[in-house]
């Protein structure tokens, strides 16, 4: 008795009996009476079988629409209320690097104030991205939304701009440290450079164009030996590829106001500190260690000279940011064409009064209540400058910038926050 496997196929294809050939027919016969009927049948298959793959592509379009991390009717309408303005005269801020130390802040304040402001960061691991999630969920109870992408992704750009007509941009986000560049230059010129070409690109494509808000940097001062570091003075000497590709943003910037007609307004900020700031910098590192029992390591510049930086509280600075944006005017461009000139200013903004490093040490060595290991070496060739010092006067001019918090109050409001955010009770972690 043969298989069914050897009924169906033989094991001699095209060697039929002649019995089974005729049942066949038969069978056939019975179902397509005629060649017309075989067609339409066929026909049909075909049919059902394309409307079956369409039906299947659409269901997984949609779904990937509904389920994407951005993009979908749910993420639209967070966006759309994250923009919403609730002031008179108040406007509509894209604020990229939101999730960081500055962005946060200024993010805060706009909201605070009754503006619109959604957010855009990559959440990347250059320090604890734990640190950012939390500044995410501080600003989300107060209705900040934050978009999770990078600043490179143009389709996001595009459809954000799409979705809302942002009337100003606070660009903040950016590969930061000197010293980490000599680790992974590529991704200063990532961040710094493409990023920023990038969103330059949206901006000037968007009808209406934004007002630009930028964070460059006073790195970008270099070498410059000139005291205080002014607007005017010479930016040719970088002194780290971080410094450089800031510059280079300098020059991008102006370019596309050039060009396009883009209002752009650069900020050199001069040694941020504050709550919520960045693990790598010094201050922060400092009270790490310092309340870890570790030795901390102080540079000191040529023939022993203490390093001095011009430390600028972050409150401070977010009122330069806040100035900058008010006072920014309108771009001139619409759908990437210039229609007149539009404003392009730079501004430092610093605290315009430089303390030393071994000074820093002792105040927070006077709010830990814990004396400091201290290794003193001299500065190595990474990038660092001996000293920064901020002229201001443009930025109290056309701002109306005036800094008010020294040093000793500012590090008193870190350190609080910093014993509070990592659970120390009177200097010892609570477990």
């Amino acid at each position: 008795m043969p298989s069914l496997e050897e009924e169906l196929f033989p094991s001699t294809p095209g060697k039929f009996k002649i019995e089974r050939t005729h049942h066949m027919n038969r069978q056939f016969h019975r179902c397509f009476s005629s060649s017309s009927t075989m067609f339409l049948w066929t026909l049909f298959l075909i049919a059902l079988t394309a409307s079956y793959f369409s039906f299947q592509s659409f269901v997984s379009s949609g779904s990937r629409y509904l389920t994407a991390s951005w993009g979908g009717i749910q993420w639209e309408k967070q966006v759309r209320t994250s923009a919403q303005i609730h002031r008179q005269g108040g406007m509509s801020v894209l604020v990229t690097g939101a999730a960081g130390f500055v962005g946060s802040h200024v993010s805060l304040a706009l909201k605070r104030r009754g503006d619109g402001v959604v957010g855009l960061d990559n959440f990347n691991d250059y320090y604890d991205p734990s640190l950012k999630k939390a500044r995410k969920a501080l600003l989300s109870t107060h209705g900040v939304f934050i978009v999770e992408a990078d600043v490179n992704d143009a389709k996001l750009l595009a459809k954000l701009f799409d979705v809302v007509a942002f009337t100003h941009v606070m660009h903040l986000a950016a590969q930061a440290g000197v010293r980490y560049a000599m680790e992974n230059p590529q991704s200063y010129v990532h961040s710094n450079i493409a990023g920023l070409v990038t969103l330059m690109e949206a901006c000037k494509s968007a009808n209406p164009q934004p007002a630009i808000v930028w964070a460059s940097s006073s790195s970008v001062y270099g070498l410059n030996e000139k005291v205080p570091f002014s607007e005017l003075d010479q930016t040719d000497q970088p002194a780290s590829l971080y410094a450089a590709t800031k510059k280079a943003g300098e020059e991008i910037t102006h370019t596309y106001n050039h060009i396009y007609g883009l209002s752009i307004t650069g900020l050199r900020f001069f040694t941020v500190y504050g709550p919520w700031g960045r693990p790598d910098m010094a201050y922060f590192s400092f009270t790490r260690n310092i309340l870890q029992g570790k030795p901390i390591t102080v540079y000191r510049g040529k023939n022993r000279v203490d390093l001095a930086r011009d430390f600028t509280y972050i409150d401070d600075i977010v009122k330069g940011c806040l100035g900058s944006l008010d006072t920014s005017g309108k771009s001139t461009g619409s759908g990437g064409k210039k229609r007149g000139p539009a404003p392009f200013r730079i501004f430092n903004l610093g605290n315009t009064s430089p303390v030393t490093v071994p000074t820093l040490v002792s105040i927070l060595e006077g709010h830990l209540k814990v004396k400091a290991k201290k290794n003193v070496v001299d500065m190595p060739g990474n990038g660092d400058v001996p000293f920064t010092h901020a002229n201001i006067s443009s930025a109290r001019i056309e701002l109306g910038y005036k800094p008010t918090t020294d040093l000793q109050t500012g590090l008193k409001k870190f350190v609080k926050w910093y014993l509070s955010y990592y659970g120390y009770n009177h200097g010892k972690p609570v477990n």
